[in-house]
């Protein structure tokens, strides 16, 4: 079966492109929606997480939107916003990009900040999905992400790392009744992975591999020791994500080349 890898990072240049599609092709992974990484250290995010601190700078989606170009079978670009930048800026780029990303544990801006919510009203606008990881952290929570779903049932969130750690499962619980609230696994243990697909079902969960940090194969290993159905791994290693990011307001959008109907509309 294919596999769409819904969340990998794009490592700071001038290799990274061709070390990503190596690792794609070594692990059977035919696409990748991928962002920009590299905005800041590892140390410095561990720190950001601990002491609250955060950074105003933007990543370098254009390094992104160059990789998706060079291989547009293969990648889709997410643009990574900046709310301490104007939104305008996302707007006049958002054609460009399939979904949008914010992250309140690099950038500091709560999910509950009218900032946030000025970036997902452009998404709104052009089809996008949004991908954000939680954190504990006023306003930062799965709870207020659930808020932001409620405010804007018409957007896609995507909740990132099976929610906050890896034994979430009260975040499963909490996006249960929002339906435009879905799951990417990167990080998660087995278990809330597991709570996921049969609590939300296998449409409203997406593998993810969270690439460079985290190794493809580890994410990949999680769901061979699931055995789960062959129907419902084909969603979520294909099918949600291809819905998720081949929008037809997109122009250029790569075909699903093996033919398979993608999920009805949510």
């Amino acid at each position: 079966m294919p596999v769409f890898d819904a969340h990998v990072r794009l490592a700071p240049p001038p290799t990274a492109v061709e070390r990503l599609l190596h690792t794609l092709d070594a692990h059977g992974i035919e696409r990748a929606a991928v962002a920009a990484g590299g905005i800041l250290g590892l140390v410095q995010l561990s720190r950001q997480l601990v002491d609250g601190s955060h950074v105003t700078g933007d990543a370098d989606n254009d390094a992104v939107l160059r990789a998706a170009l060079n291989a547009p079978d293969r990648l889709t670009p997410v643009y990574f916003a900046n709310p301490h930048a104007p939104a305008r800026r996302y707007r006049e780029r958002a054609a460009e990009f399939a979904g949008m990303e914010i992250s309140p544990a690099v950038h500091g801006v709560p999910l509950s900040d009218g900032r946030t919510a000025e970036l997902v009203a452009v998404a709104a606008e052009h089809g996008h999905s949004v991908y954000t990881v939680c954190i504990t952290r006023p306003g930062c929570e799965v709870a207020d992400l659930v808020a932001l779903a409620e405010r804007f049932p018409a957007v896609t969130f995507l909740l990132g790392h099976s929610g906050i750690g890896n034994i979430d499962f009260h975040a499963v619980e909490l996006v249960r009744p929002l339906p435009n609230i879905l799951m990417e696994t990167s990080g998660g243990y087995t278990t809330v992975v597991r709570a996921a697909v049969d609590r939300l079902g296998a449409d409203r969960v997406l593998f993810g591999s969270e690439h460079p940090v985290q190794h493809p194969r580890v994410e990949l290993a999680k769901f061979e020791v699931l055995d789960l159905p062959a129907d419902q791994w084909r969603r979520i290693s294909w099918d949600n994500a291809v819905a998720l990011y081949d929008s037809p307001q997109r122009e250029g959008v790569p075909r699903d080349r093996h033919d398979h109907p993608a999920p009805a509309t949510r």
